[in-house]
This record gives C-alpha cells, structure tokens and sequence, in this order.
C-alpha cells in the first residue's frame, strides 16, 4: 500500500538506540556462545544439532531485530503505519485499543483489534499483526507509545461521536 507522503505525522514511536544495541548484543552473544559450547564440547550428536540449530536461530533472530527495530512507526490523522511503507491499520478499522496491565501486548506498548484481518507480519522489537491483532510496542520507550496510543483513543473517540 502506498503512503500518502501529504498528510501529517501527529506522533512517531522508534526504538531507542541504546535497548537496540543491548538487545541485538544480547541475542548475537547467547547466539555465539550456544554454538561455542555445541563445538567446543561436543554432546552426543543430537544435542548437538539441536544447540547448532539453536545458536543460529538467535543469530537470525538478532538480525531480524536488527532489521525491524531500524524503523519507525507513524501515526497520522487516516492510519497507523511503518516508515517502510507499510500500513498497520487504518484509523477507520480499529474497532478496539488495549493498553491494560493485563493485556497481551509488547513491553511498553498497545494492542489494537481492527475490524478486518490483515496478513502476518512481525517487526521483532517495534510491531507485529495476527489477524485483526496488531500489537505496538517493545524496544519503544513507554513515553512514545503512551502518547501515540493517547492521540489515537482521542481520534477513535471523535470518530465514534
């Protein structure tokens, strides 16, 4: 879907450099060093697959993360999206916003329920979709997230009157 490049940004959620880089070390060293023990002391030869299999999985995952936390989320007055180009939701959609202690949603962040499915879609750290679920948050600093998703329950609000 195309950006409307005229409207205008109202609030940006990011991930801050430092929970990137401690998170991405993080994983890349647990990474590194499940797949020194699976060489350096060699199990049997299952569990050493499965260690191998393991440490690469966190290497992939700390990329992924490297890769989804270098954007930034966009919320302007028609839609929720990615500066990538891709849109989470459009405001019209959203039918619901959860940002209870109890909700299930990233760190720091929201969960929105929109009226119509969208495909899978998961930006480790920032986002991701399942379904009509979009949950925002994660490496994002709480005050970012708890103003976007102030601006957008005001927006839903209007709509609804």
């Amino acid at each position: 879907m195309k950006i409307d490049s005229d409207s205008e940004v109202l609030a940006t959620v990011g991930a801050s450099m430092g929970r990137r880089l401690l998170g991405i070390t993080s994983l890349a060293v647990l990474g590194g060093m499940v797949i020194y023990v699976a060489l350096a002391t060699p199990p049997d030869l299952g569990w050493q697959v499965f260690l191998l299999a393991l440490g690469g999985a966190a290497i992939w995952m700390a990329d992924a993360m490297r890769r989804g936390t270098a954007h930034v989320i966009e919320l302007t007055e028609t839609e929720l999206r990615d500066s990538s180009g891709e849109i989470l939701a459009r405001v019209a959609d959203i039918e619901s916003m959860d940002r209870g202690f109890f909700a299930f949603k990233p760190s720091n962040g929201f969960l929105l329920k929109t009226r119509s499915p969208g495909t899978r879609v998961w930006r480790p750290g920032l986002w991701w979709r399942m379904g009509r679920r979009i949950g925002v948050g994660g490496m994002t600093p709480g005050s970012q997230t708890k103003f976007m998703s102030e601006v957008l329950a005001a927006m839903m609000a209007q709509r609804d009157d």
